[in-house]
């Protein structure tokens, strides 16, 4: 993929809920994070739109709970790009029942790079979402984290066939 205007990363579920303290620590969210700030600092290089994704649910769950600070995108994300918009979700899939696609259309989104938190859930859903058929996917493998290492490789593994992978400084290299 070449990296043109017509791209977003979408950032998904950077919550405090998935860090120490958090109500479901993920393995090396803290790698995560650093990684996914290079990622969007490449993307702003690049003219790339970013757009945040929260998920918050309003009935009561295990993490991510409406009024917690769990819910809580990390900070250094947030100030990473304070002006991206933010997609609140309550579904694994960004694009169910938010306005992530309108938003994509609104700004003329052929391709999408993605990365976050889970692999195996929101970032799988997210890429392989019939919604995001219409685009060049890209999930940033370097970018992402889950539960442990070995379902973090399943999951890459598992959507492999799907959508492409790439290491954040491959993905952006024009």
């Amino acid at each position: 993929m070449t990296i043109v205007n017509k791209t977003a990363l979408l950032v998904i579920d950077i919550q405090k809920d998935y860090f120490p303290g958090g109500a479901y620590p993920l393995w090396q969210p803290e790698e995560t994070v650093v990684n996914t700030l290079s990622a969007m600092a490449l993307a702003q290089s690049h003219g790339v739109d970013i757009i945040h994704v929260q998920h918050v649910f309003d009935t009561p769950a295990p993490f991510f709970n409406k009024g917690t600070k769990g819910i809580e995108i990390d900070p250094r994300i947030l100030q990473a790009a304070p002006e991206s918009p933010i997609v609140v979700k309550s579904f694994a899939d960004s694009f169910e029942q938010t306005n992530l696609e309108g938003l994509l259309k609104e700004r003329g989104i052929t391709s999408l790079l993605i990365c976050g938190m889970m692999t195996h859930n929101c970032v799988t859903h997210t890429a392989i979402s019939k919604a995001a058929d219409k685009y060049d996917v890209i999930v940033i493998t370097d970018c992402c984290t889950t539960i442990d290492e070995m379902v973090h490789n399943i999951a890459l593994s598992g959507m492999s066939n799907r959508v492409s992978q790439k290491a954040a400084a491959e993905a952006f290299a024009v």
